[in-house]
């Protein structure tokens, strides 16, 4: 039996942003993005690895709201998180939101 984890958290994009693999161009707002891992099960340590990160987009379309879920990787994720916060002029940071 597998075990796995599943964490999530919010991060705010203040400027449209597009993330590498998706020809689309998602609005600013804040976003949830949901981290599944699995225990490697070992003696000696207890670790886990990422199996999935996740993006949900909320938009309403003919006023109703409708969500996508994509699949991403946290590298082109932090990637878009800094790029929006350089646009800012502010220094940015790494997220580490997927890396516990």
């Amino acid at each position: 039996m597998t075990i796995s984890r599943t964490s999530n958290q919010t991060v705010t994009f203040r400027h449209p942003f597009q993330l590498s693999g998706f020809k689309d161009l998602f609005p600013a707002g804040k976003y949830v993005v949901d981290t599944t891992e699995e225990l490697i099960e070992s003696v000696s340590i207890t670790a886990y690895r990422r199996v999935s990160t996740e993006l949900h987009l909320r938009t309403k379309i003919n006023g109703m709201m409708s969500e996508r879920i994509l699949s991403v990787t946290p590298t082109d994720l932090d990637a878009a998180l800094a790029k929006d916060a350089a646009f800012l002029g502010t220094p940015s940071t790494p997220t580490d939101i997927l890396n516990h």
